[in-house]
C-alpha cells in the first residue's frame, strides 16, 4: 500500500465519526423540532405502560429518632413514546439517542411518604432512546422516607420501612404502573377501611445487584407491591395507581450489645456485691448509689438513641428497669442490714424470737457457722476479788468471836491487814473495774449478736437476688424474636455474589466458610436480564461453582 492508500484510510478513519455525529444531530433536531414536553405520549384514552424497577445502592441511615430512612436508590422507567421513534437506515444506522431528561415528556413519579423537601428526582441525567419509540430513565436519587421504628426488642429488633412511589397528577386511566420483574404474584388484601381490593406482589421487588452492605442492618426481605388505590378526599373519581417497596431490616445488635447490654449486665451481678460487702467497711450505701448513678447513666445513652414514644418499652429499657428496681431494693436492704449492725444493748434489746430465728435456725439453713465466743480473761479477776472480799468478812467474823481471847502474833497482822482501809479500798475499786469490764464484755456480746444477725440477714438476701438476676437477665433479654430466627438476610447472598464475580470466591466450600451458606449461579454479563434474585438455588451443591466465562 502506497502513500495514497494510507492517506485514504486515514480519511475514513475520520469521516465515520464525522458522520456518525453528523447523523446523531440531525436525528436529536427531527425528533425535537416539533416536540412538546409537556403532553403525555400515547394515545388519549389509553393507559401509558410505565415499568419501573427500584435497584438499591446504599442504605445510608435509618435514624431511630426522627423515624426517617434515608437511602441511595437508581429508579429505572421504562415507557414508549412513539413521537420518539425513528427509522435507523434514514440515520446512518444510528439505533440509540441521549437525550436530557428535561427535553422529554418524563413521568411526574413522586415519593408519597417523602420525609424531606424534595419530592422529585432533581439529579440532571440523560435518558436513552432506542429507535423503537423506547424511553429508559435511570436516575440516581437519596431518598429521606418516613420510617415507623419498632423500639419493643431494641437492640435485637426489626424494623420495616417502605418507599411508595406513584405518579401525582395521572390517575390509573392515564398512566399505568408495572414492575420490572418476573416473580409476580396475584393475591387479595383488604386496607384499612376494610374493602377488599387486587394486588400485585414481587417477593423480590427490590433490585440489589449494586448494593453496598450497611454494617448496621441486614435486609431480611425486598417485597414490592403493586396497588390501584381511591383517594376520596381529592380525586374519587378515579383510581391511583402506586408501588410499594418493602424493605424489611434486621439490625447487627453486635455494636449494642457490647456497648450497652453487657455494661448493663455487669451493674446487674454488681448489685450482688453489695450484700457480700461486710458492714463495717462503711461502704455499703456509697456502692448502692454508685450503680443507681451508673444506671442512670445509661438511662441517658439510650434516651439519645430510641424515639420519645410511649407506645411500647424497648427490650434494653425493661432491663434497665429491672435492673433499677433491683439496685433500688438493694439499697433499702442495705439500711436495714446497717440499722442491725450498729444496735447496741443500750438502745435495742433482742426478743427471743429473733435470736431463736437468726442466731440458731437461719444460719443452719445458710450453711453459716459463726465462731465459738471464748471465756472472757475478766472472769478470773472477778473471782479472785469475791475471794479477798469472802476472806475480808471472814477474817472481820472470827476477829469479832475471838475478840474475847488471846490472838497470837499472826492473827493480830492478818486482822490488821484486811482491816486497813486502803485494802478495803483497794478490793473495792477491783470490784468496781471487774464489774465494769464484765458489763463491757456483755455489750459487746450483745454487738456480735446483732452484727452476726445482720451477717446472716445478707446472705439471706443473697441468695434470693441471685437468683433473680439470673432468671431476670434470661427471661428479658433472650425472648428478643430475632434471638431464634434462623433466616439468611438476602444482602448476604448478594454480597456473595458480587465476591464470586470478582473472583475473590471460587467455591462453594469457601462461600461456607465466610457463613454464606447458599450457593451462587453464575453471574449474567447482560444488565437488562432479569435480576439477580431470580436464580433458584439448586438442590445439590455442586464442588466448585460453574466458570464465570
Amino acid at each position: 500500500m502506497g502513500l495514497f492508500g494510507y492517506l485514504i484510510l486515514i480519511l475514513l478513519l475520520f469521516a465515520v465519526p464525522t458522520s456518525a455525529n453528523i447523523n446523531a444531530k440531525r436525528l436529536f433536531d427531527d425528533l425535537l423540532t416539533k416536540y412538546n414536553k409537556l403532553t403525555r405520549p400515547g394515545v388519549a384514552n389509553e393507559p401509558l405502560t410505565i415499568k419501573i424497577r427500584l435497584r438499591l445502592s446504599q442504605l445510608i441511615d435509618v435514624h431511630e429518632i426522627d423515624q426517617i430512612m434515608t437511602c441511595s436508590v437508581w429508579l429505572k422507567q421504562v415507557w414508549v413514546d412513539k413521537k420518539l421513534s425513528w427509522e435507523p437506515k434514514n440515520y446512518g444506522g444510528v439505533s440509540i439517542l441521549y437525550i436530557p431528561y428535561e427535553m422529554i415528556w418524563v413521568p411526574d413519579l413522586v415519593l408519597y411518604n417523602n420525609a424531606d423537601s424534595n419530592y422529585n428526582i432533581t439529579i440532571g441525567t440523560k435518558a436513552t432512546l432506542h429507535y423503537s419509540g423506547e424511553v429508559t430513565w435511570e436516575p440516581p436519587a437519596i431518598f429521606k422516607s418516613t420510617c415507623p421504628i419498632d423500639v419493643r426488642w431494641f437492640p435485637f429488633d426489626e424494623q420495616k420501612c417502605h418507599l411508595k412511589f406513584g405518579s401525582w397528577t395521572y390517575s390509573e386511566n392515564l398512566i399505568n404502573l408495572e414492575m420490572m420483574t418476573e416473580d409476580v404474584v396475584y393475591r387479595q388484601e383488604t386496607n384499612g377501611k376494610g374493602i377488599t381490593e387486587n394486588v400485585t406482589v414481587a417477593k423480590n421487588g427490590i433490585d440489589l445487584s449494586d448494593y453496598y452492605p450497611s454494617v448496621e442492618w441486614d435486609i431480611m426481605s425486598r417485597e414490592a407491591v403493586r396497588r390501584a388505590r381511591n383517594y376520596p378526599s381529592c380525586c374519587p373519581e378515579n383510581n391511583y395507581v402506586d408501588i410499594t417497596y418493602y424493605l424489611e431490616l434486621r439490625r447487627k445488635p453486635l455494636f449494642y450489645t457490647v456497648n450497652l447490654v453487657f455494661p448493663c449486665i455487669g451493674i446487674t451481678f454488681l448489685t450482688l456485691c453489695v450484700f457480700y460487702l461486710p458492714s463495717q467497711s462503711g461502704e455499703k450505701i456509697q456502692m448502692c448509689i454508685q450503680i443507681v448513678v451508673a444506671l442512670t447513666f445509661f438511662y441517658i445513652l439510650l434516651l439519645d438513641i430510641i424515639p420519645a414514644t410511649s407506645i411500647t418499652l424497648p427490650l434494653i429499657g425493661k432491663y434497665m428497669l429491672f435492673t433499677l428496681v433491683m439496685a433500688t431494693a438493694s439499697v433499702f436492704i442495705t439500711v436495714f442490714v446497717l440499722n442491725l449492725h450498729f444496735r447496741k444493748s443500750s438502745t435495742h434489746v433482742m426478743s427471743p424470737f429473733v435470736r431463736k430465728v437468726f442466731l440458731e435456725r437461719l444460719p443452719r439453713m445458710l450453711f453459716m457457722a459463726r465462731p465459738e465466743i471464748r471465756p472472757s480473761s475478766i472472769d478470773a479477776p472477778v473471782n479472785a476479788t469475791k475471794e479477798l472480799i469472802s476472806v475480808n468478812y471472814h477474817a472481820r467474823k472470827v476477829g469479832d468471836e475471838k475478840s474475847c481471847r488471846t490472838l497470837t502474833a499472826q492473827e493480830l497482822r492478818v486482822k490488821a491487814l484486811y482491816s486497813s482501809p486502803n485494802v478495803v479500798k483497794a478490793f473495792n475499786n477491783i470490784c468496781f473495774i471487774a464489774e465494769c469490764l464484765k458489763r463491757r464484755d456483755h455489750e459487746a456480746k450483745i454487738s456480735g449478736d446483732w452484727n452476726f444477725v445482720a451477717v446472716v440477714v445478707d446472705r439471706l438476701f443473697l441468695i434470693p437476688f441471685t437468683v433473680a438476676c439470673i432468671f431476670g437477665t434470661v427471661a428479658i433479654l433472650l425472648q428478643a424474636p430475632t434471638l431464634y430466627d434462623g433466616r439468611q438476610a438476602v444482602d448476604l447472598f448478594i454480597s456473595c455474589l458480587g465476591l464470586v464475580a470478582s473472583g475473590s470466591l471460587k467455591s462453594t466450600t469457601q462461600i461456607a466458610r465466610n457463613d454464606a451458606h447458599m450457593i451462587m449461579a453464575p453471574v449474567r454479563p447482560d444488565p437488562l436480564a432479569p435480576e439477580v434474585s431470580n436464580y433458584k438455588l439448586p438442590d445439590k451443591l455442586p464442588d466448585k461453582l460453574p466458570d464465570k466465562s
